[in-house]
């Protein structure tokens, strides 16, 4: 018999073994290793609309300290953040919303109304209600949201976080 190939079973029996073995292999670990990277390929939601309440609740030339925690998923990781913003509401349609963070280290400023400033407690900086450098250390003034970063809708004033 020119031609035809003879398999011992010893053989058959090893090379059926470990076809069955890669079978089970793959149809088990290929979804747990999904299961395992899953979570760290995955990118957490790093932006929204975020409401900081009625706009006739900021009272008109006060500043007005809005918070609002923000929830990140990183792999199996989840962080809560609390992160601040101060409402000026500079005349009856117009406001001011700016970053609670100083501008030099990233301390949450506090608003003096005795000295009409905004207080950084970590290194005496101080700022203007309009968030203008009046002393200090921080290299520029508080950060705003302006333009499309701000905006009212049914009464209630929202600002755009860009997580980061």
């Amino acid at each position: 018999m020119a031609g035809s190939h003879h398999i011992s079973r010893r053989d058959f029996i090893k090379i059926t073994t470990a076809a069955v073995g890669t079978f089970i292999s793959a149809a088990i670990g290929l979804p747990a290793i999904d299961f395992l990277i899953d979570p760290a390929l995955k990118a957490g939601k790093t932006d929204a609309w975020i409401p900081l309440g009625k706009l006739v609740a900021f009272e008109v030339g006060k500043p007005t300290l809005a918070t609002f925690t923000r929830s990140t998923v990183n792999g199996w990781e989840k962080t809560v953040n609390t992160y601040g913003v101060f409402v000026v509401r500079t005349s009856e349609t117009d406001t001011l919303v700016l970053s609670n963070k100083c501008t030099h280290l990233g301390c949450h400023v506090n608003w003096k109304a005795d000295k009409q400033e905004y207080i950084c407690p970590c290194h005496d900086a101080q700022f203007d209600i309009n968030g203008k450098v009046l002393g200090g250390p921080p290299p520029r003034p508080l950060d705003r949201y302006t333009g499309d970063q701000v905006k009212v809708e049914d009464g209630t004033l929202l600002i755009h976080f860009l997580e980061g």
